[in-house]
């Protein structure tokens, strides 16, 4: 019976990695030496793209080293519908719209999130603003009924008063003498 926690095996690993970094220790790691992308020229689009720093050109079937100074491959080395990176089913041509469409939806989402949370805000201000505005309407009329129901039950007293029929304050409960 174990009753210590058992930590997963990769859980070291991990402290020990980090704690490399943390430190700024360099981390050992064998590499083989990449192999120069022109090697697998005339062989297969999927051997070429194993090594992300090389470009297929269907057009003479070569693999070639991908131009880093340039962002795009220039149309003299392959023109951009025959040029394949990454992977060999979709062209550069159309890695690039279908990259360039996935920003500007990412963009347009961000915008609108941006402009909708901003008329939310807006509008609600609005909203509270239009309360507190109903609400003191509301007990303004309220006041202003109560001052009138004041200023008729003055009147009333005042005819009653007039007309003898106005009862004691002192004695509200007297007998009511009918003469």
């Amino acid at each position: 019976m174990e009753s210590a926690r058992r930590w997963p095996l990769w859980l070291p690993g991990l402290a020990l990695l980090w704690g490399r970094a943390v430190v700024g220790l360099e981390i050992p790691t064998t590499v083989p030496p990449a192999q120069a992308c022109s090697a697998f020229s005339q062989k297969s689009c999927e051997e070429c793209l194993k090594n992300v720093s090389c470009l297929w050109c269907y057009t003479n079937n070569t693999c070639i080293d991908y131009p880093v100074r340039s962002i795009f491959p220039p149309s003299s080395l392959c023109s951009l519908s025959n040029a394949r990176w990454g992977v060999c089913w979709i062209n550069f041509e159309a890695l690039i719209i279908a990259m360039a469409v996935v920003a500007g939806l990412i963009l347009v989402s961000i915008t609108v999130c941006c402009c909708y949370c901003c008329y939310c805000r807006r509008r609600s201000r609005r909203l509270e603003e239009e309360e507190e505005q109903l609400a003191r309407k509301r007990e303004e009329r309220r006041l202003q009924s109560l001052q009138r129901k004041h200023e008729r039950k003055l009147k009333h007293d005042e005819i009653r008063k007039k007309y003898g029929l106005l009862q004691d304050s002192d004695n509200p409960y007297s007998r009511f003498e009918n003469e």
